[in-house]
């Protein structure tokens, strides 16, 4: 009788069931069904509501909230969107009944919410993946779990391959450590939720076995990757990722993917290559061991992707991408000739990429090259342009129009990325596809709304209180306002982590989208990498995505209504009560 402790009369539960009871602790629903006594926790693991006001029929109790239904004797659920329900051992000694209330667990909690995550995966089920998130945290599991069992659960469940899914998970990843503790929990929830989104009622997916090989220098890899993504050949394409995945370092790797999808111009708006990159950095995250089962999932899209220099924008009335070619033809003699020398940015260097011709801003490039510029420098540049066409972007044009400006500017953040990475040649086309873009954006900012320039003598606080209040309305001026209060912000003298905490919490608790998510963590990104060296332009980054994530808000908050649902369970909270 260890553990046991007396609770009732089993004549009095013979007469009267269900009753609650308190035993160890726990709020416990006694039951007699069909000559046996039956303990369970009087909390249903859907929503909390009590048990004891379900019904039993034929061994199964019901839930009278959403009805959810148990198996009574195991607490087993019949229904996808209900966790099972706790149940404790009973005995009946000398006509009373006892109950172990603290019986040993069959699964321990961290490996219970691992699989409850997996099961809302499967059946994308918001509340169970918020639930588990959090059960998860409290089991005190690394935040690189959660993020795994996305990741591959992405990877395998998705037949087309890398989606806005994962990278929404990525980008998640990336933006924990700018915001507020709090707050990390909720972007795992929203990455693994957009996970189950994109993969939900897709086919899985299989990737080809890698060549039995393993004597194939590296460049014979790449110049078979190049080979068969342009031929769009993604069997052939996959099975040489996986041959480069056992074979090569994470360089030359990341030097296969740019030259491939840099061998066309600016694949579907960019997207490719920012998936490209997000893959590198969730790998960071979760571990390397995992690259044979994510890196074939790019390839499906990569082989299929639109290229720009099929569209007219790119042909006429000049044809920029055939400006493109012919500066990728000399990048050879380019880098040779800039070999040993430093270079230093001009003044005016971001201007002439915001030119109206684009012979300007490529030949900016070029000449850059020749004087030893990196691709890493250049892209950082073309990532400041590209924030201009976000932060001046005028709200007279189309809604749909935001895309386009932000296309390219998480094209040119994932070009920083993987510049970082890769000091292959051909990282500077990617580069001068940025650049381009930048260029066709003109469009957007004409005219363009002009910079913000802030006294800055107002108070940090009630600043950021204003700026705060200006993502809950819809309003003419809510981008202007939104641009101009985070310059005021940081002009008088206000904390930029404090900034970042407060835009990443506006993010969060929107039913953001997509693209919303990915502005904010390029722009974070972008802040952080030169805050350091260039100041002007860390508040560049941050000023633009603040305009374009008020153009995005607010929304129903749907998710947020999920997660703090979650919250409240969590806490023990009757949320049925008013």
């Amino acid at each position: 009788m260890t553990g046991f402790e007396r609770v009732a009369a089993a004549d009095a539960i013979r007469e009267s069931s269900p009753q609650v009871v308190s035993v160890g602790g726990r709020t416990v629903g006694l039951f007699h069904h069909e000559g046996s006594f039956h303990a369970v926790d009087n909390r249903c693991p859907h929503m909390g509501f009590p048990l004891s006001e379900g019904s039993v029929d034929a061994g199964v109790l019901t839930c009278p909230w959403h009805h959810a239904r148990f198996e009574l004797s195991c607490g087993d659920t019949f229904d996808p969107f209900a966790d099972d329900v706790p149940t404790f051992p009973v005995e009946v000694r000398d006509g009373e009944v006892y109950v172990d209330p603290d019986p040993d667990p069959e699964t321990p909690p961290a490996d219970r919410w691992k699989e409850r995550l997996e099961h809302g995966l499967r059946e994308a089920l918001d509340l169970v993946i918020a639930k588990a998130t959090l059960g998860l945290d409290g089991a005190d599991v690394p935040p690189t779990v959660p993020l795994t069992v996305g990741t591959t659960f992405g990877a395998d469940y998705r037949r087309d391959g890398w989606g806005s899914g994962l990278t929404t998970l990525a980008a998640m990843g990336n933006l924990a450590e700018d915001l507020r503790p709090a707050d990390r929990r909720r972007a795992r929830y929203v990455g693994l939720g957009a996970v189950a989104d994109d993969c939900a009622d897709e086919p899985p997916f299989f990737a080809q076995d890698r060549l039995a090989t393993d004597r194939v220098p590296p460049d014979r890899l790449i110049e078979w990757f190049r080979e068969t993504i342009d031929l769009r050949d993604a069997d052939g394409a996959e099975r040489v990722v996986r041959t480069a995945v056992a074979e090569c370092d994470r360089s030359t790797l990341a030097a296969m993917f740019v030259a491939a999808a840099t061998d066309h111009r600016y694949l579907d708006s960019g997207h490719r290559l920012d998936f490209v990159n997000k893959a590198f950095e969730l790998l960071d995250r979760i571990g390397w061991e995992h690259a044979d089962r994510v890196l074939p999932t790019l390839v499906p899209a990569l082989a299929d992707a639109d290229r720009a220099e099929e569209r007219s924008s790119w042909r006429q009335p000049i044809d920029v991408a055939g400006l493109v070619t012919d500066a990728a033809a000399d990048l050879p003699d380019l880098v040779a000739a800039g070999a040993g020398r430093t270079w230093t940015e001009p003044e005016d260097f971001v201007e002439r990429l915001l030119d109206d011709d684009p012979h300007a801003a490529l030949s900016a490039l070029t000449d850059a090259v020749a004087a030893g510029a990196s691709a890493d420098a250049l892209a950082r540049t073309v990532a400041r342009a590209a924030a201009r066409r976000v932060a001046q972007f005028g709200t007279a044009n189309e809604f749909r129009d935001w895309n386009t400006v932000h296309h390219t500017y998480t094209y040119a953040n994932a070009v920083c990325g993987l510049a970082a990475r890769t000091d292959a040649p051909e990282t500077y086309r990617a580069v001068f596809d940025g650049a381009v873009s930048v260029y066709l954006d003109r469009f957007l900012n004409t005219p363009p709304v002009p910079l913000p320039d802030p006294d800055g003598d107002r108070d940090p606080d009630a600043t950021l209180t204003d700026l705060l209040e200006t993502f809950e309305v819809e309003a003419d001026d809510t981008v202007g306002r939104a641009g101009r209060l985070t310059a005021e912000f940081l002009a008088s003298g206000g904390d930029a982590a404090r900034l970042k905490r407060a835009l990443g919490e506006v993010l969060l608790r929107e039913d953001a989208g997509f693209h919303p998510r990915q502005n904010v963590e390029a722009a974070f990104t972008r802040h952080g990498a030169v805050v350091d060296d260039d100041p002007a332009a860390a508040r560049l980054h941050l000023v633009a995505t603040a305009r374009y994530l008020a153009a995005h808000t607010p929304t129903r908050r749907e998710g947020e209504q999920t997660f703090r649902i979650a919250e409240r369970l969590d806490r023990g909270e009757a949320i049925h009560e008013a």
